[in-house]
């Protein structure tokens, strides 16, 4: 059995996404945790060692971290084809795209978000690379693996999803990206099981 420990509108909201993507059978257990804004409290329940989310357990064992819960999943269901198996020629870059995520992209995003890139010509230059590489992908194919949609688009969408709307890349490549994302049916019923049910 699967389960996912999450909290709505948080990291683990991609997870939920992917596990919707994947059609296997699991279980979802909401947590509460602490926000940025000061609300939420560390959930006792929470198996995650600093009781954050997401976190997986799977057979008995847990896995945390977004990136590391996206590879462990698609390599785990290779017939969901959410990921090239090792010996793929685009493994080299699928991996990449997932560790690129949380080391560089949510980093630089944070830093354009909190103002640090407007005010630090280095953390401005970063954020430029990063929309130069993603532009860079996206010219060459309609996901950041060509033609094959896989996890790594879906932890790149989390951050256009949750991110502040106004300093994320603009213009009708992404526009149509994210068209492409949010139109999967997956997605939709992820969102539906976002939050928590009533009573």
């Amino acid at each position: 059995m699967l389960i996912l420990y999450h909290a709505p509108q948080s990291r683990s909201s991609r997870i939920l996404w992917l596990l919707e993507e994947l059609g296997e059978p699991h279980q979802v257990e909401y947590m509460d945790i602490r926000r940025a804004d000061g609300t939420g409290a560390r959930d006792p329940r929470n198996p995650h060692p600093d009781k954050k989310v997401p976190a997986l357990r799977h057979d008995g064992r847990l896995v945390t971290e977004s990136a590391a819960i996206c590879l462990y999943l698609s390599d785990a269901f290779p017939r969901a084809k959410l990921g090239p198996a090792v010996g793929d020629p685009r493994r080299a870059d699928y991996l990449t795209w997932l560790f690129y995520y949380p080391g560089v992209i949510e980093p630089v995003v944070v830093a354009k978000a909190t103002g640090r890139a407007d005010a630090d010509p280095g953390e401005k230059e970063a954020f430029e690379a990063m929309e130069r590489r993603l532009r860079g992908a996206l010219e060459r194919g309609p996901y950041l693996l060509g033609d094959a949609f896989s996890t790594a688009d879906i932890l790149l969408a989390s951050v256009f999803q949750w991110g502040p709307h106004h300093i994320m890349p603009k213009g009708e490549l992404f526009d149509g990206y994210l068209g492409r994302l949010s139109a999967r049916p997956a997605l939709a019923r992820a969102l539906a099981r976002d939050a928590a049910p009533k009573g």
